[in-house]
């Protein structure tokens, strides 16, 4: 599992390990890891011409001294200050190594073969200076690589926020524990492959992480396996209620997620029964109201929904509940609360804006911020969807979940619905909401992955270069590869 902190407790942790050890020891071992994580995409360092972008703090003094380490060992290293002052010690060192200031930062950019962003930290709020903007893009149009220290400049560590200009970098080289700005969008966006150096901060961090991402191995130890003693029935019963006259397919899409997600049978219950019964003739179909279908141990609403009655009707029962799209519409927050059992949300930024009063753009840009205000308000566990999906428990404490898996080839019609159903049969099966949510999320991730690669019937993951265009159908066909990807430890998300 891949946990990220806050900058408070980063800077904590390492203030309790400086104290530990001699003045600059903690500086030069993250310049270490970061002239290694260097001269490895350099390839060849002698000859190398490197440009180090230096503010006032202390990433600039990582870069000093990681631009010395490689000038000893034959890069041309130029230093470009672009906060006044720098960095005394790590200026000195970069010297006596044979590296100089540029004169003319543009010159040297334009001859780069890797460019270090040691402009601002992890502290750093509300974008770049003017004066920093026209040398970084310098930076981006040299063609040079260009590695962040710690945190691409601009971005906002704690929230993934960013607010102006920031740097683009091609990968990020971070220390002691992963920021969550590192992973979640938009400034995941802006870090490229992020590498982490570790400099002792094991346990000196809190317990709790403000991040959480999930891995193969963590993920195969939520999914439910079927003993010698389980029948359908034990294994859970999954209600769905989806589908319209006017959007029978989100139906068949739902049932289709949760034939796949571990329950032992699936209730379908609404307008789109022929449908259904037609694709999956193993679903037991009933017209409706839920609350005379049968016993369940989960329900499922939402999907293609319309105007179609049931919401309340589902959010009466004692059983968990997850609420999707056209079910998200009307709820009140104070009746999701009152609820014995638990509710998992899952709303795209739209519906999640929508339900918080907000604009669609404020929810993208402060993902984190949305999903965690989401839960508070409706007592819920919410799964916000998007290109940084995240789980949110209604316990402020608990980490939230970001996960790793997908591809943007899931942004098609229905790709929604077939997770709502797959999450839904997870809680059914027994799983607590967060679990659900986190497992669905992954391997409804890891299938479009399938996808989108090979075809639903290929044998796993493929690099995105081999990518092609895919249906939601085919996600929830390529669902049992990856379940089997997940139990095998095939790959690592």
């Amino acid at each position: 599992m891949r946990t990220a902190y806050r900058v408070q407790d980063v800077r904590a942790a390492e203030a309790a390990l400086m104290a530990r050890l001699p003045e600059g020891a903690l500086m030069r071992r993250a310049a270490a890891g970061l002239a290694a994580a260097c001269a490895g995409l350099l390839g060849r360092v002698y000859g190398a011409r490197v440009v180090l972008l230096v503010g006032s703090g202390d990433n600039g003094g990582d870069a000093l001294y990681a631009g010395a380490r490689l000038a000893r060992r034959g890069a041309g290293v130029s230093a470009v200050a672009l906060g006044g002052r720098v960095h005394e010690a790590g200026l000195a060192a970069l010297l006596a190594a044979g590296g100089r200031v540029a004169a003319d930062p543009h010159a040297a950019l334009a001859r780069a073969d890797l460019v270090l962003d040691g402009i601002t930290g992890i502290g750093g709020r509300g974008g770049l200076r003017p004066e920093a903007v026209p040398v970084v893009r310098a930076a981006r149009e040299s063609g040079a690589v260009v590695v962040a220290v710690d945190l691409p400049s601009g971005v906002d560590a704690d929230t993934g926020a960013v607010e102006g200009e920031a740097v683009r970098a091609d990968a990020t080289v971070t220390f002691g524990a992963y920021k969550p700005g590192l992973l979640v969008d938009p400034a995941r966006a802006y870090a490229g492959a992020v590498r982490l150096v570790d400099i002792g901060l094991g346990g000196l961090l809190p317990a709790a992480a403000e991040l959480e991402a999930l891995q193969h191995a963590d993920v195969a130890r939520l999914l439910p396996v079927p003993g010698a003693e389980s029948d359908k029935y034990r294994r859970g019963v999954v209600g769905v209620v989806a589908g319209s006259a006017r959007y029978p397919g989100a139906a068949v899409l739902a049932v289709a997620g949760a034939l796949r997600g571990g329950a032992g049978a699936v209730r379908y219950v609404g307008p789109a029964g022929g449908a259904v019964l037609a694709r999956y003739p193993e679903t037991l179909v009933h017209p409706g109201p839920p609350g005379g279908a049968g016993r369940v141990q989960a329900w499922v609403i939402g999907p293609g929904l319309g105007d179609t009655p049931g919401v309340d009707d589902v959010l009466a029962s004692d059983a968990p509940v997850l609420v999707d799209a056209d079910g998200l519409r009307l709820l009140d927050p104070a009746a999701v609360r009152a609820r014995p059992a638990p509710t998992l949300l899952t709303p795209h930024a739209g519906e999640a804006a929508a339900l918080l009063g907000t604009a669609r753009d404020e929810v993208e840009a402060r993902r984190l911020e949305a999903v965690r205000e989401l839960a508070g308000r409706y007592g819920a566990t919410v799964l916000l969807k998007g290109s940084t999906t995240l789980v949110a428990d209604p316990s402020p404490g608990v980490p939230v979940r970001v996960n790793p898996t997908g591809t943007p080839w899931l942004a098609t019609a229905g790709s929604g619905d077939v997770l709502s159903g797959l999450t839904g049969s997870l809680l059914a099966a027994g799983l607590a909401p967060r679990d659900a949510a986190s497992a669905g999320a992954y391997l409804h991730g890891l299938a479009a992955r399938r996808a989108a690669a090979r075809g639903a019937h290929g044998a796993g993951p493929a690099p995105a270069a081999g990518a092609a265009p895919l249906t939601a159908h085919e996600v929830a066909e390529a669902l049992p590869g990856a379940w089997r990807d997940v139990q095998g430890g095939g790959g690592r998300g």
